[in-house]
C-alpha cells in the first residue's frame, strides 16, 4: 500500500479568499490590466480546428486495430480533448465571445464539447464560477475533495488510484457535494451532445466513439497533462494555496498553468495570462510554482506529506466570531497572498518560497 499520508485534516482557515482583495489592489497599481480583458479572437479559430481535427481523426481510425485506438487515444486524442475542456473552461468565463454575449459562449461551449463525448460544459460553467468566487469554503467549492476521497485514498497506492480515477471524481463531486437543480441549458448539451455520439457510432463505428470518450478519459487521468488538476491548488508549500505552473505544456492548455494570475483576473483569456505578470511581476515572481506537471503527480503520489488533505479550506463564520478566532490565533492581517501574518512575518515561516521543481 506505501506510505501513509501525514496529514489528518485540511489546513483551515479564517481569511477570506485572497485573489479578489489581490486584484483589487492591482488594477489601482496598474489601470493597463483592464485592457487585457477581451477576447482573443483567435481563440475560436484554434478551437474550431481542433474540433475538425478530431473528427478527421475519427474517420481515419474507424478500420484500425484496437491497439492503434488506444495508443492513438492516449498520445493523441486525449491531448486535443484535455485541450478542449479547457477550452470548455475557458468558455465557461465567457472568454470566446464576451460577457456582453453569453449565449454564443454557450452556444460555441456545445461545439467545443462534441468531441469530448460526455456533455459537461453548462454543468462545468455552473460549478466552476463557484469554485472563483468561493475558493476553499467548505461547502461550495466543489473543486476541493469530498470527505471519502480524503479518508479512503491515504496511501501511496491509493493515492495512484485517485489519479487514475480523477475524472470520476472530479465530473461527480460536485453532484455529492452540493447539488444543484438541472437546467435548461444543461438538457439542451445532453441533447446535442447524445445525438452526436450515436450519428458517430452510426456512421464511423464505435471505435470512433469510443476514441473520443477514451481519450477523453485517459487525457485526464494519468497523463502529463492531467498534472494541473494537482498542481493548482494543492498545498505544497504551507499557508499558499493557488500555484502557477510555468512550462511548455501551456501551450496547448491555453495558459491553465498561469493559474494565480487566472483566479487573480478570471476575465483575462489565457493568450494574456503572461502579460498579467509580465505587467505586475512583484506580485507573482516570489511566489512557489511549478515548471512540471509530470513532477507535481509523483510527488503527490510518493510524497506522504502531500494527499488529498492538503487543500486549504475557510469556515464561513459571522463578523464577531471570525474576529474572536483571529483574535485567539493572534493573527494580525493577511498578507496579498492569503498567507496569516504574525507579528508581521509570515506564519509558515516563508517570505521568499523556492521554486518547486
Amino acid at each position: 500500500m506505501g506510505a501513509k499520508v501525514s496529514r489528518s485534516d485540511f489546513e483551515w482557515v479564517y481569511t477570506e479568499e485572497p485573489h479578489a482583495t489581490r486584484r483589487k489592489e492591482m488594477l489601482a497599481k496598474y489601470p493597463q490590466l483592464k485592457k487585457l480583458m477581451r477576447p482573443d479572437p483567435m481563440f475560436k479559430v484554434y478551437v474550431a480546428m481542433m474540433v475538425l481535427l478530431q473528427f478527421l481523426v475519427c474517420y481515419a481510425i474507424k478500420d484500425q486495430s484496437w491497439t492503434v485506438v488506444l495508443i492513438l487515444a492516449y498520445t493523441f486524442g486525449g491531448v486535443i480533448n484535455h485541450s478542449l475542456t479547457l477550452a470548455v473552461h475557458e468558455i465557461a468565463h465567457n472568454l470566446a465571445f464576451g460577457h456582453s454575449q453569453p449565449m454564443m459562449n454557450r452556444l460555441f461551449g456545445f461545439f467545443a464539447n462534441l468531441p469530448i463525448g460526455i456533455p459537461m460544459s453548462i454543468s462545468f460553467k455552473k460549478y466552476h464560477l463557484d469554485h472563483h468566487r468561493y475558493q476553499g469554503d467548505d461547502e461550495k467549492d466543489v473543486d476541493i475533495p469530498s470527505r471519502f476521497e480524503t479518508l479512503f485514498f491515504n496511501s501511496t497506492l491509493l493515492k495512484f488510484v485517485w489519479v487514475l480515477m480523477n475524472p470520476w471524481f472530479y465530473s461527480l463531486r460536485p453532484f455529492f457535494i452540493n447539488p444543484k437543480p438541472m437546467n435548461t441549458l444543461e438538457i439542451a448539451n445532453m441533447a446535442i451532445q447524445f445525438p452526436f455520439d450515436y450519428l458517430l457510432y452510426h456512421f464511423l463505428g464505435f471505435k470512433a466513439l469510443a476514441y473520443l470518450i477514451i481519450g477523453s478519459f485517459m487525457g485526464t487521468s494519468l497523463h502529463p497533462m492531467a498534472g494541473h488538476f494537482i498542481s493548482e491548488h494543492y498545498m505544497f508549500v504551507k499557508g499558499y494555496e493557488t500555484y502557477s505552473y510555468y512550462g511548455p505544456l501551456n501551450w496547448l492548455t491555453w495558459n491553465v498553468g498561469y493559474h494565480t494570475e487566472h483566479h487573480d483576473f478570471p476575465s483575462i483569456p489565457g493568450s494574456n495570462l503572461p502579460k498579467v505578470r509580465k505587467i505586475a511581476p512583484e506580485y507573482y515572481d516570489n511566489l512557489p510554482c511549478h515548471d512540471s506537471w509530470v513532477r507535481v503527480m509523483w510527488d503527490f503520489i510518493f510524497n506522504p506529506e502531500i494527499g488529498p488533505y492538503s487543500r486549504i479550506k475557510r469556515y464561513r463564520p459571522d463578523a464577531t466570531e471570525r474576529q474572536t478566532l483571529l483574535d485567539k490565533a493572534d493573527i494580525k492581517s493577511v498578507n496579498g497572498n492569503g498567507v496569516h501574518v504574525l507579528n508581521g512575518s509570515a506564519k509558515n515561516g516563508v517570505h521568499k518560497p523556492s521554486k518547486h521543481d
